[in-house]
């Protein structure tokens, strides 16, 4: 994570999101922009939570971990979306593990700060709620969607989440094959079913798995078979 030290530039993402109200004067001298790149963590989970983040471009995957050491994709983020919102109000270590897909940037401010200067804030306490109502429908609407829906469109829908940024069209990702054990465990399936599925979506000309990488070829058909995205709602 890269810190970048450009003012206007902060500016520039507060006025597009629409957060210059939210985040008003007395919270901008306190305020610090960051740039990652795909694959790089945001926040790990288990960690001590000292900073929360604003997601104002890319894309990032959020993750949980068991403490048999599964883990379980839990969706796909966009801008403006909050990181460390939860943990914030309850003091608590961070929930889950937020990784960077598509090139990313996050303005940042620390907890103390944000107490301080935040708090009583009434336009900042509203998008916070607003962020948090909205994750807890999500979560609670995926543990009981994501039961349901079969590995094929699961993997579809995996596919196209690590792949595509839509606010990002130069971006083309790929899925490396040394990460299919993980994939399994993130979408809820044995590592054996996971290669058949493959096998059959590659037969069907919508993927192909080839030097170390799982492509996509046809997005069209594989966002036909997802159908209502799992992880990106």
């Amino acid at each position: 994570m890269k810190e970048i030290k450009d003012p206007g530039k902060l500016e520039a993402y507060l006025e597009q999101h629409g957060l210059q109200t939210a985040f008003h004067e007395p919270l901008r001298p306190h305020l610090s922009l960051y740039e990652l790149e795909p694959g790089e963590a945001l926040c790990t989970q288990g960690e001590q939570a000292d900073m929360l983040y604003v997601l104002v471009k890319g894309k990032v995957k959020i993750y949980t971990t068991s403490p048999e050491g599964r883990t379980l994709v839990i969706s796909f983020k966009h801008p403006p979306e909050i990181i460390g919102d939860i943990e914030y109000f309850r003091g608590i270590d961070i929930i889950n593990t937020v990784e960077v897909v598509s090139p990313a940037a996050v303005i940042g401010i620390s907890a103390q700060q944000l107490r301080r200067h935040g708090d009583d804030h009434a336009p900042l306490l509203r998008f916070m709620l607003d962020v948090i109502t909205k994750k807890f429908y999500v979560k609670s609407d995926f543990l009981s969607f994501n039961l349901m829906v079969p590995v094929e469109m699961r993997l579809a829908s995996y596919l196209l989440s690590v792949c595509y940024d839509e606010s990002d069209a130069a971006f083309r990702g790929r899925l490396a094959t040394s990460e299919l054990t993980d994939t399994a465990n993130l979408i809820g399936t044995s590592y054996r079913h996971l290669n058949r599925v493959i096998r059959k979506l590659s037969e069907d000309g919508l993927i192909e798995r080839g030097g170390g990488y799982v492509h996509v070829r046809d997005r069209q058909g594989l966002a036909q078979l997802a159908g209502k995205n799992v992880y990106e709602r």
